[in-house]
């Protein structure tokens, strides 16, 4: 198995996650006492956050592309960033070492073409919603039109991320507003939709939804395991 490096921490909650589908994932492949050979480099998380408020993202991709130098010194042979939003920064992170970067939105596009989809709701926090560095990559490169709630429903979305589910509060509050958020979205003619932040699925985790779910979470994880196989 080739050795997997995972960028994490934003937040520990989606990055204990990885650990623990990636590791299932060797089990279910391979069996035995297989597991997963991975590094980690779990960040302080309210440092990253900080500076996304501050909208210091060349800061912020500096700190994570020094992670990612040490992964690749530490032997990994690619890198999963654990986090959709700081996906923003991931060319900082390409520039700074010669592994791959196997991107969380290639996943997610891959996915949406195999299923045949043109028109995808999205729901992550603002910054994964309004900006251009995940919406435009699959545009770009699958054809997928992505579309978004509206702007009192975008900055609740937000809020419940960052106050409620990176602190490891998973409320049925929330759980109905996101609900819904998508049947909304699912009368703006969405087919699917996207969860992309990587606490979303904590949050809806065996709901019936409006629409079907796709997790970027999963979906990065199966990505992951099969660069670690080689398949």
């Amino acid at each position: 198995m080739r050795q997997l490096g995972i960028l994490g921490g934003m937040s520990w909650e989606s990055t204990a996650s990885y650990y623990r589908v990636l590791n299932q994932g060797v089990r279910e492949q391979l069996g035995g006492l297989h597991s997963a050979p991975l590094l980690l480099h779990s960040v302080d998380f309210a440092e990253i956050a900080e500076l996304q408020r501050r909208g210091d993202w060349q800061a912020a991709g500096q700190v994570l592309a020094q992670a990612a130098q040490g992964l690749e010194r530490a032997g990994a042979t690619a890198l999963l960033l654990a986090t959709n939003t700081m996906h923003k920064v991931a060319p900082a992170i390409e520039a700074a070492v010669d592994i791959p970067l196997l991107h969380i939105g290639d996943a997610v596009g891959q996915a949406l073409q195999r299923q045949g989809v043109r028109r995808a709701a999205l729901l992550g926090t603002r910054f994964t919603m309004q900006e251009d560095f995940y919406r435009q990559r699959l545009a770009e490169r699958f054809a997928i039109e992505v579309i978004t709630p509206n702007a009192a429903q975008m900055a609740e979305v937000d809020r419940v991320i960052f106050a409620e589910l990176c602190q490891g509060h998973f409320l049925p509050p929330a759980r109905a507003f996101y609900l819904d958020c998508l049947r909304a979205l699912q009368g703006q003619g969405a087919e699917v939709a996207i969860l992309g932040c990587t606490e979303i699925g904590l949050l809806l985790d065996g709901l019936d939804a409006s629409l079907p779910l796709l997790d970027s979470t999963e979906l990065h994880v199966a990505m992951g395991l099969e660069w670690m196989l080689g398949s």
